[in-house]
């Protein structure tokens, strides 16, 4: 495989709705998009969610690492080992930039997918992709009505699995957990998202044991990487914690104090730094007993959405969750024709869709000069 161009753009969908959390209000994608492209203008697509608040990078950075390494990648990667090679040879520059190279990586493995006719899974070794995913229903941090709005329709639709964000408002906060008992969910069905709100783990308990509501995790609750904290958190509130923004490498999984029951890894494609650093987190947590969720960004298109199910499919034994699938449910547009997303029940069946049987990732990217700012003004 011979790659003969690596450009960059900013892609911009806006939400059917702004959704909320402790951390940012968004009413659109904030998207690093990258296009590789061969000879007989072959294209593979990738695409990475840079977040100044989970890894430190933005579409500016994103774009940088992307100037700085393209010519390098164009005359050393020519097909899975010699992009695993570049990886391996350049662990701390993906650590410092691993949404930016998670767009990289998806669309070099999407270019090489499709020019040896051969899907993602064949590419790296992996079992077919087939069979059922299920989708948490997740309530972003909004008004009483609209978080009730939401809930009967997640109810009405069939969801089991549920996570809200708390804001740390204690009205705003009661109302919530009181609309969930009311439609008759169970707490062991309920992840509670708080975006790093809190800094002293005695105010975070406190504040929680008052929602008299005994989530079955909380995620993020104290700083990011405040293990000991959490840890007691844990073990207070008699619940787990789920790691995002204190979980970034393989190697913070030797931080955790305490037992492994209190944690749970939450696996986005993006933060992990691409398809197969997620892969390793998921083998690292497996190997030390733990559990992960396969998590996703707010925003996340299609293509980002087919590579999260690679990791769940290869997760399977360990696997409490998987989130994202939105697609037209909540962007104005997707990427492809058609958006890979749940259907009732937040059931998506990759077995009837057929992208695991087709090269690359198996998608059709649509036409996106509306929404694709070039960041390449200079070309290559």
């Amino acid at each position: 495989m011979i790659v003969e161009s690596i450009r960059a753009s900013a892609l911009t969908i806006p939400f059917k709705a702004a959704f909320k959390h402790a951390a940012a209000t968004r009413a659109h994608t904030q998207t690093f998009w990258v296009a590789a492209g061969a000879a007989d203008r072959m294209l593979g697509f990738g695409e990475g969610c840079p977040r100044e608040y989970v890894t430190g990078e933005t579409l500016r950075s994103a774009h940088a690492f992307l100037v700085a390494h393209r010519s390098g990648w164009l005359a050393a990667i020519e097909g899975v080992s010699t992009l695993v090679d570049w990886a391996s040879n350049h662990r701390s520059e993906i650590d410092a930039n691993p949404s930016a190279w998670a767009a990289v990586e998806l669309a070099l493995l999407d270019l090489t997918g499709k020019l040896e006719h051969r899907p993602v899974e064949a590419l790296l070794g992996l079992p077919d992709l087939a069979g059922r995913f299920y989708y948490t229903a997740v309530l972003g941090d909004t008004s009483a009505r609209g978080f009730d709005a939401q809930l009967v329709h997640y109810v009405h639709a069939g969801f089991r699995d549920f996570k809200i964000k708390l804001s740390g408002d204690p009205s705003r906060d009661r109302t919530k957990v009181a609309s969930l008992a009311a439609a008759g969910i169970p707490p062991r069905s309920v992840r509670a998202d708080v975006n790093n709100l809190w800094r002293d783990a005695g105010a975070a308990i406190r504040y929680i044991e008052t929602l008299n509501f005994p989530f079955f995790a909380v995620e993020e609750p104290l700083a990011p990487g405040d293990y000991e904290g959490m840890r007691r958190l844990a073990a207070a509130l008699d619940t787990r914690i789920v790691l995002d923004e204190s979980l970034l490498r393989c190697e913070q999984l030797d931080r955790l104090p305490g037992s492994t029951d209190h944690w749970i890894v939450n696996v986005r494609v993006s933060k992990m730094g691409g398809l197969l650093r997620s892969l390793d987190i998921v083998r690292a947590a497996r190997a030390r007993g733990l559990r992960i969720v396969v998590g996703a960004h707010v925003g996340e298109t299609s293509v980002l959405t087919r590579a999260a199910l690679t990791v769940a499919a290869n997760a399977r034994d360990v696997l409490l969750a998987q989130e994202g699938a939105f697609g037209t449910h909540f962007l104005e547009r997707d990427v492809t024709d058609p958006p890979l997303m749940f259907s009732g029940g937040g059931i998506l069946d990759a077995s009837t869709l057929g992208v695991g049987r087709t090269a690359g990732f198996g998608l059709a990217v649509s036409e996106l000069k509306s929404h694709a700012a070039s960041l390449d003004a200079a070309g290559e």
